[in-house]
């Protein structure tokens, strides 16, 4: 297992990531876009979710492909950034066909960062035009850190982001992940600057910085953020050929990467959530071991993107009380 050339959910072949930023009010937006339709599953581990359109990803679902998957800041407000999405692909001649017209198919989550001393005070819905600007903007390379999704996002002490992540099996198929931190818990070791994540970095990506050879974890955190005032929302990628069953369950085995990456997780304060995307690309040749392997390598993604996220994330110039982990 190897990190791909680009180290993003974009080296699997196929996918396009765009972002889009406003940092007066301090927020984003953040799409994955897939040249042609993909199939999606989706988890949901948290107690405070924000969705839409997750529930037509079940496998017993009459829509078996989506258009695009997004990842927006503005907690409810921004469930409209994949109307902006679905509007730039409809105008692209994208989406479900039915009854003579096309329906774009764009599930999103969200996570909360009104509280992040942004401006606020919009009279109009900044999300539309903000999914519409990260569709326009998708390419194979974009920004972490203070970007998209993650432009406002924040965790237990410390700025959060946008990450990615990606591996290459030795049998060919490619995993990526991507995820917006904005977490209750901590993604660091409490009076260290070792990310919870370092037994899974590959070479240097965030820093290489090691675990403290002695140290304690909270057993008793306190919580950082109010009720529904925190998610980590992601996606993780492969060009294996999987059904939507499949996919569902390699969501599920990317939950670990959570885990292993912020302490504590999935909390009843938090909207933990990961989508699954699968190009179809490539078959399995063997298909209960390779889904065995990508369920391992999707978590491992997982972690190493919530660090990466946090580890590109840039000090706001006035600050706020939540230093980016470049000044520890």
């Amino acid at each position: 297992m190897r990190p791909g050339p680009r180290n993003l959910i974009t080296d699997v072949a196929g996918l396009r990531v765009g972002n889009a930023e406003d940092h007066h009010i301090r927020t984003g937006s953040t799409v994955l876009l897939g040249e042609r339709p993909f199939v999606a599953g989706v988890n949901v581990m948290g107690g405070a979710p924000g969705t839409r359109e997750t529930d037509l990803l079940a496998p017993d679902r009459l829509v078996q492909e989506v258009d695009a998957l997004v990842l927006s800041g503005g907690s409810a407000f921004g469930l409209d950034a994949a109307s902006g999405v679905a509007d730039g692909l409809r105008e692209m001649g994208r989406g479900f066909a039915v009854a003579g017209q096309r329906v774009p198919i764009v599930p999103g989550a969200i996570l909360f960062d009104l509280d992040n001393g942004g401006d606020k005070a919009w009279r109009e819905n900044p999300y539309k035009g903000l999914g519409r600007a990260a569709l326009a903007g998708a390419a194979a390379d974009f920004a972490l850190g203070t970007a998209g999704a993650g432009t406002g996002a924040t965790t237990q002490g410390l700025r959060g982001g946008l990450g990615s992540a990606s591996v290459v099996l030795e049998s060919g198929l490619t995993v990526g992940a991507l995820v917006a931190v904005n977490a209750v818990g901590s993604v660091v070791v409490p009076g260290s600057r070792a990310f919870w994540a370092a037994p899974w970095e590959m070479g240097d990506e965030f820093g290489a910085v090691p675990l403290p050879q002695q140290f304690r974890p909270s057993h008793e955190p306190a919580p950082s953020k109010a009720p529904g005032a925190a998610t980590t929302i992601a996606i993780v990628a492969t060009d294996a050929a999987l059904t939507q069953a499949q996919a569902t369950r390699l969501a599920t085995a990317a939950q670990d990467g959570i885990a292993r990456a912020i302490v504590p997780s999935h909390t009843p304060l938090d909207g933990d959530l990961v989508f699954a995307a699968a190009t179809g690309a490539k078959a399995l040749a063997d298909p209960g071991g390779d889904a065995y392997r990508l369920g391992h390598a999707a978590a491992v993604c997982l972690a190493r993107a919530i660090a990466r996220a946090i580890f590109h994330a840039s000090p706001l110039p006035e600050g706020d009380g939540f230093p980016a982990w470049c000044r520890l």
